[in-house]
């Protein structure tokens, strides 16, 4: 089978030549998984609640001052797993990219390498299911926010340049796709595009309900977002993410909090939930002028990051950045955050090393998607071939909640996803590169 061929007619980019992804698979081990459920589970309880909430809104902008109940249902955790074990939150991704591009890459590189005779792979789900399982939570989504299901369209909404030229335009499109099979109407559209005539937010003349949001002007500043600003304080539309849910979940300036404990008592963050976080979230610290001398002793144990960074962009190595340079950060309110840096496990295709890292799709608390990626740099996502997108997947059993209760597809009763049970196995592996031709 032409793996890279089945890939594009299931709707992706040419790859490898728009987008990139490596004939090899990684397996994560139900130990890790158990443990990440645990995990999501506690940072969805310390940032939903009302002290953790009331400390981010106390020198927030005006935008994020609006509470929301809306919860993505693409949000995606980032994780390192070092050689020498365990496992680091690298980041929180709350409108996270690739959720249905994984997707086709698991199910079909499953198929194309013959994975089903593998007892220690637990089979990912079929691309009707998954797709099913999206629809589901949207639904969900929808039904919690106006209490039905609204009349109005759904937007998928993104930055002009992204629609015409990112790297997931045609991910948009499936999920617009998976929405019109559904029965919805749905349409694809920019910030600018959307109008508000003081009662209705409208798209081309037709009222918006519901709008996934993958824009990455997080704060919605650009004068494009007025209409949207608008409607969003008027209550009359879903957006998710939003920017409330980007200042209490994704900041990566929030890391800090996650990682040390010495706001503990206002946050409200108990004993085991400090004993969670402080074990998975490296050493996080927002570049400060009071730190910065401290940091510039030590900074060869850190990566620098924009706070308001978004795939990669910005990332600076320790040998770029030195004392008047963090000096420069914190006078110019440049945000910047110093993450100690977190090994990866390597691999090798084609006598080429790569470094793997662990995407874990989760809603509500239910992991229901894996996936992964694999850098040509240790140091930095680097996703140009040899590297590229990783057909990941979990071993056997791993995918069961804590009641022992498989959350099934309504329709076929295909487990897809959910928390994770507990049986043992020692780290993450690597499986061998197939034949593409």
């Amino acid at each position: 089978m032409n793996l890279y061929a089945v890939l594009q007619a299931a709707g992706m980019p040419e790859v490898p030549g728009e987008f990139s992804v490596v004939p090899q698979h990684q397996v994560i081990p139900r130990a890790i998984l158990a443990e990440i459920s645990d995990f999501i589970l506690c940072f969805d309880r310390v940032t939903a609640r009302e002290a953790w909430q009331a400390a981010v809104l106390r020198d927030a902008p005006a935008i994020v001052q609006l509470r929301r109940p809306e919860v993505c249902f693409f949000s995606a955790w980032d994780f390192h797993l070092p050689p020498k074990g365990g496992w680091q939150l690298i980041e929180f991704n709350d409108n996270g990219s690739g959720f249905i591009f994984a997707a086709i890459i698991n199910a079909l590189y499953y198929e194309a390498a013959g994975l089903g005779q593998e007892q220690r792979i637990m089979a990912p789900a079929r691309l009707p299911a998954f797709n099913q399982h999206i629809g589901d939570l949207v639904k969900q989504e929808a039904r919690a926010f106006f209490g039905e299901f609204p009349a109005g369209l759904f937007l998928i909404l993104d930055d002009a340049e992204s629609l015409q030229q990112g790297k997931f335009r045609k991910e948009l499109q499936l999920l617009c796709d998976l929405l019109h099979r559904r029965g919805r109407r749905a349409e694809l559209g920019c910030p600018a595009e959307v109008r508000w005539d003081g009662q209705q937010l409208l798209l081309k003349g037709q009222a918006v309900s519901f709008i996934v949001n993958r824009s990455t002007d997080f704060f919605w500043q650009s004068e494009d977002f007025c209409a949207l600003r608008k409607a969003y304080h008027a209550g009359r539309v879903y957006v998710a993410p939003n920017p409330f849910t980007y200042a209490t979940r994704s900041d990566k300036r929030l890391l800090e909090w996650l990682s040390l404990p010495h706001w503990d008592k206002e946050l409200g963050i108990g004993l085991g939930e400090r004993r969670i976080l402080s074990d998975h979230v490296p050493e996080t610290h927002l570049i400060r002028a009071e730190n910065v001398e401290a940091l510039a002793q030590r900074k060869q144990e850190f990566v620098f990051k924009p706070v308001h960074g978004f795939a990669g962009r910005g990332l600076l190595d320790s040998a770029t950045v030195g004392r008047a340079r963090m000096r420069r950060f914190a006078k110019h309110g440049e945000g910047y955050v110093a993450q100690k840096w977190v090994p990866k496990p390597s691999m090798e295709t084609d006598g080429t090393p790569l470094w793997p890292d662990l995407r874990v799709w989760a809603y509500r608390g239910e992991i229901y998607h894996l996936s992964g990626r694999a850098s040509r740099r240790p140091d930095r996502l680097d996703l140009t071939p040899a590297g590229g997108w990783l057909p990941t997947y979990a071993s056997p059993q791993a995918l069961l909640n804590c009641n022992r209760r498989p959350l099934k597809h309504a329709v076929s009763g295909e487990t897809i996803g959910t928390h994770i049970s507990t049986e043992v196995q020692s780290s993450a592996t690597t499986g061998t590169s197939m034949s593409v031709r």
